[in-house]
C-alpha cells in the first residue's frame, strides 16, 4: 500500500469493496461504514460508490494492487461519464502485482515488458492468444496475470507453448503466489519446467526475455549497461 492510499482510506467515511480485499485492511474498518461485495459484482460496487459520493459522502472504493491496472478505476470512470457524475474522483495509486512480484524476483522488468491477463471473462481468448504471440515474438519480458483457475486450467499451458515457440526452453520464469501476504510463495524456474509448479489465480507469472538470466534464485534482465559501458 502507498502512503497516498493510506491517507485516502483514513479520509473516507465509507469503504466499498470485495469482501476478501476488505479483510486485508482491518485497521481501516472501525468507525466507518463498510459495504462488502461478492466477486463478479464490480458494476454494482461502482454504481453504489458513485451514488453515495454523489450524495456528498467521501467514499473509498477498494481495489487490490493498483486500481488502474486490471482493477476498478476504468469502470468507475466509464460509469461516471455515462451518468454525468457531479463530484471529483481521485484515482489513488497502489502497488500492482507486477511491481511487488518483480521485487520478490530480483530485477526482471529492467527492460521493455508487457502485461497480459489470461482471464477470458471480459476479453475473448482469440484476442488474448494474439497478444501472447505478439509479446513472445517481440521478445518482451511478459507478466501474466490470472494465469489459472478451476475453469481455465489450459490457458497457461497454451501460453507456455506460445512462448516456447519463440524462446529457449531455459528462459527464466518466476512464479509468485500471494505476493506480500503471509502465504506468499516464490519460485524461479524456466519456461520448459513452468507447468511443474503450482499456479493459482493468486499467482503472477513473469517470463523473461532472451537476455534474462537467473542468479542466486533471482531473475535479472539486463538494461544494456554492460554493452554501453563495458562493465
Amino acid at each position: 500500500m502507498t502512503f497516498a492510499a493510506d491517507a485516502a482510506l483514513r479520509r473516507a467515511e465509507v469503504l466499498v469493496g470485495y469482501g476478501p480485499y476488505l479483510e486485508l485492511i482491518p485497521d481501516y474498518l472501525d468507525g466507518r461504514e463498510v459495504v462488502r461485495s461478492e466477486m463478479m459484482k464490480e458494476v454494482e460496487r461502482c454504481r453504489l460508490a458513485l451514488a453515495m459520493a454523489a450524495d456528498g459522502r467521501t467514499v473509498a472504493l477498494v481495489s487490490g494492487g493498483d486500481p488502474g491496472i486490471y482493477a476498478m478505476a476504468g469502470l468507475v470512470l466509464e460509469m461516471a461519464r455515462e451518468g454525468n457524475h457531479p463530484g471529483p474522483i481521485e484515482i489513488v495509486p497502489g502497488l500492482a502485482a507486477l511491481n511487488s512480484c518483480a521485487a520478490r524476483l530480483g530485477a526482471p522488468l529492467m527492460h521493455d515488458f508487457a502485461a497480459i491477463s489470461l482471464s477470458d471473462l471480459l476479453t475473448p481468448w482469440e484476442v488474448i492468444e494474439r497478444r501472447l504471440q505478439a509479446a513472445a515474438m517481440a521478445d518482451f519480458v511478459t507478466v501474466i496475470y490470472n494465469p489459472k483457475s478451476k475453469r481455465r486450467s489450459e490457458h497457461i499451458v497454451r501460453a507456455r507453448d506460445i512462448f516456447l515457440a519463440a524462446r529457449a526452453p531455459e528462459t527464466p520464469v518466476g512464479i509468485v503466489t500471494a505476493a506480500t501476504r503471509a502465504e506468499e510463495t516464490i519460485v524461479v524456474t524456466d519456461l520448459h519446467r513452468l507447468l511443474d509448479h503450482p499456479i493459482t489465480m493468486q499467482s503472477t507469472v513473469l517470463i523473461g526475455n532472451s537476455q534474462t538470466f537467473s542468479w542466486n534464485e533471482l531473475m535479472i534482465t539486463p538494461r544494456g549497461y554492460q554493452r554501453k559501458y563495458r562493465l
